[in-house]
């Protein structure tokens, strides 16, 4: 690591900033946490998206099925709309990062700055391209519009690369030395290709790409249940299951890679996250309970199982809680429970991904059992949801740090005494933009169905 960690340096960073009341750091997390949890589903449909509207368009391209045109058409006006709301969400974000940790900003800015500069250029050279692709259908030529789709794909994901590149840097701090309380020899190409970045990175967009798949898979699912058997509703519930139920196996394979990298750089996270108290060799994996007085109480235990996955040895050493002071420790059953919640949900969905792909290889078609769609529509809610659990996990796990050893989250939080009323000015701006999506698509699948209707009749 480029970051000078010797104590004397770390409490210095440590005390930058006015001290602040606990409650109001409290106050300042909990509007952070709304903020990010609403934003985080739209910005895995804000990645994922535009890829799966681009393959239904070269789907119709190939065959010259008309179907697919109209679907990638249809799908293509619900992204701009969720793409124009995680606009403003994460505009909200942005103000807030300044407003609500105004210390962090200052003494860190110049480390980061270039992802967030990055980022932002990614982001308006999405917006251009979903503006030309939804509203260059029928006035472009077919190929040309197709080719219009691939920069906001690789604007999509360059976006997400360096938003994640921030928060991989938070976990594992690079490009700087703190000297004399002061950040200096700043690298900002060193921050932004922290060691954390790739499996956070890999880990993030799988995580995208089965959330916005069961979502709009359990759409379809839906309308199937309620006995509409139509070719285009197999075929939009087939392509977005499909690439959900693809990336869920390997999202598991990742989880792997993640788990090894925690248990090495964040022990203490790792610790908190499964509820271990003492460092410890063969260390047992323990499913559900509840840590208190030390220790998880009612939890199945599976011996070895933890070193398994930490170390890839059956007797290899874990380390436990006990290795920093308890003010150095993380809400232990916060990050505990979402990150069995994570787990048994991934591991869920993934037995769902196999159920459909066995099917589909033996016979070339989709489970006829009823629960297999009652199960797709509920895949796409504790999807989102295992997304939540993961960032919990992910920014709760690191406290009582903002910069991981480095800066304490309590140093970076605004001494200001209007946060309650920001939260609730948030609040309100959240509950609109629910209210103005949902309408928007509940008015486009109404036009959509009549449409069909009238298709229909003049068949």
């Amino acid at each position: 690591m480029a970051v000078q960690t010797v104590s004397g340096a770390v409490a210095s960073i440590g005390q930058v900033g006015l001290p602040v009341e606990q409650p109001k750091l409290l106050q300042a997390r909990q509007l952070q946490a709304l903020s990010l949890g609403w934003h985080i589903i739209l910005v895995t449909f804000g990645v994922t998206f535009p890829g799966l509207v681009v393959f239904t368009e070269a789907l119709y391209l190939r065959t010259g099925d008309r179907l697919y045109r109209d679907l990638a058409r249809r799908w293509s006006k619900v992204m701009i709309v969720l793409f124009a709301v995680g606009a403003v969400s994460g505009t909200v974000l942005s103000f807030e990062l300044g407003i609500l940790w105004p210390e962090f900003m200052a003494e860190f800015g110049d480390v980061f700055g270039l992802a967030f500069g990055l980022e932002g250029f990614a982001f308006f050279t999405e917006a251009i391209f979903i503006a030309i692709y939804v509203y260059g259908w029928d006035k472009l030529p077919e190929r040309t519009h197709f080719l219009t789709g691939i920069p906001m794909i690789i604007a999509g994901h360059a976006g997400a690369f360096f938003v994640i590149s921030v928060n991989a840097w938070m976990n594992h701090p690079t490009g700087f030395k703190v000297v004399g309380g002061e950040v200096t020899d700043v690298e900002p190409w060193a921050a932004l290709l922290s060691p954390a970045v790739w499996p956070s990175l890999v880990h993030m967009l799988l995580a995208a790409y089965i959330t916005c798949g069961f979502l709009v898979a359990g759409v379809y699912a839906w309308a199937w249940l309620k006995g509409d058997r139509r070719r285009i509703i197999r075929t939009a519930f087939i392509i977005p299951f499909t690439l959900a139920a693809l990336a869920t196996p390997a999202q598991l394979l990742v989880g792997d890679w993640i788990a090894r990298y925690v248990a090495v750089e964040q022990p203490v996270k790792l610790a908190a996250q499964e509820g271990l108290p003492e460092t410890t060799d063969a260390a047992p994996f323990t499913i559900g309970g509840w840590y208190v007085d030390g220790e998880v109480k009612g939890g199945i235990e599976i011996p070895y199982l933890l070193s398994i996955l930490a170390t890839h040895d059956p007797n290899g050493e874990v380390i436990g809680l006990d290795s920093v002071p308890p003010e150095d420790r993380p809400p232990v059953n916060v990050v505990r429970m979402a990150f069995q919640y994570m787990v048994g949900v991934g591991s869920a969905l993934a037995l769902l991904a196999v159920w459909f792909l066995l099917t589909w290889w033996r016979w070339r078609r989709l489970p006829r059992s009823k629960w297999f769609f009652r199960a797709a529509v509920a895949a796409g809610p504790l999807a989102a949801g295992a997304v939540i659990a993961g960032w919990i996990v992910t920014e709760v796990g690191r406290q009582p740090w903002v910069v991981y050893e480095v800066m304490r989250t309590e140093s970076a939080v605004t001494a200001a005494d209007s946060v309650n009323i920001f939260f609730g000015v948030i609040a309100a701006v959240y509950v609109a933009l629910t209210i103005g999506t949902v309408y928007a698509l509940r008015r486009f699948a109404r036009q959509n169905r009549e449409a069909d209707e009238r298709s229909e009749h003049a068949a």
